[in-house]
């Protein structure tokens, strides 16, 4: 049982290692994703801020697909360990995804791969952490913000409905997006922080198209 779920992680780990920003970043300028912005993040904002709507949208597919391969794989091999196996296979995607060895452990922030491990362990209750987080985004307009409020939203959902162990990698899986999204949002309420009008930006979007 503790086999499966360590070898789930590490299964995770290895799939969350490989970055989509760094690829499409890469292809189209020519330069590492480091270089992209201000703040160099390997994640679907910075390369939709910079390199348009398309790409960014290629990265979140590219983020959450690595997590459903993770999943997939630990669900095929360790199927008799329970469907916990999902969020353990989550887990190592997001640690991958925000430590990859190959870049000397500095990643992104791993909201794709949380909010994918949310839905896949239970759609439900993913899905309302997902809405309470996009609610906060689009009224306070504070991307970080959204996505802390989306993991935190997510622990007390995650013990009512699939139990204790669920409940304590919620708690990990918090503590990982809020380290990295620590020193943002402290930055909002010092009044650092741009903020993103998300709504209007795909509002005007949709009437170009």
């Amino acid at each position: 049982m503790i086999f499966s779920k360590v070898m789930s992680v590490v299964i995770g780990y290895f799939c969350g290692c490989f970055l989509t920003a760094e690829v499409i970043t890469r292809k189209m300028t020519g330069k590492p994703c480091s270089e992209l912005g201000t703040t160099g993040n390997p994640g679907m904002a910075n390369v939709m801020a910079h390199l348009g709507f398309k790409p960014g949208i290629l990265v979140l597919i590219g983020d959450l697909a690595k997590t459903v391969i993770a999943v997939v794989i630990s669900m095929l091999l360790f199927h008799r360990t329970g469907r916990i196996i999902v969020f353990y296979a989550a887990l190592g995607t997001t640690l991958g995804h925000n430590y990859p060895f190959w870049q000397k452990f500095h990643g992104g922030k791993g909201v794709a791969t949380s909010c994918a491990g949310y839905f896949l362990m239970n759609p439900v209750t993913g899905l309302i952490a997902m809405i309470a987080g996009m609610l906060v985004v689009f009224v306070t307009q504070y991307l970080g913000l959204g996505a802390a409020v989306i993991t935190v939203c997510y622990i007390p959902l995650a013990f009512l409905c699939d139990g204790t162990e669920a409940g304590i990698l919620s708690i990990i899986m918090a503590g990982l997006m809020l380290i990295k999204h620590g020193p943002a949002i402290h930055d909002i309420f010092t009044g650092k922080v741009e903020k993103v009008d998300v709504w209007g930006n795909l509002t005007r979007r949709l009437k170009r198209h």
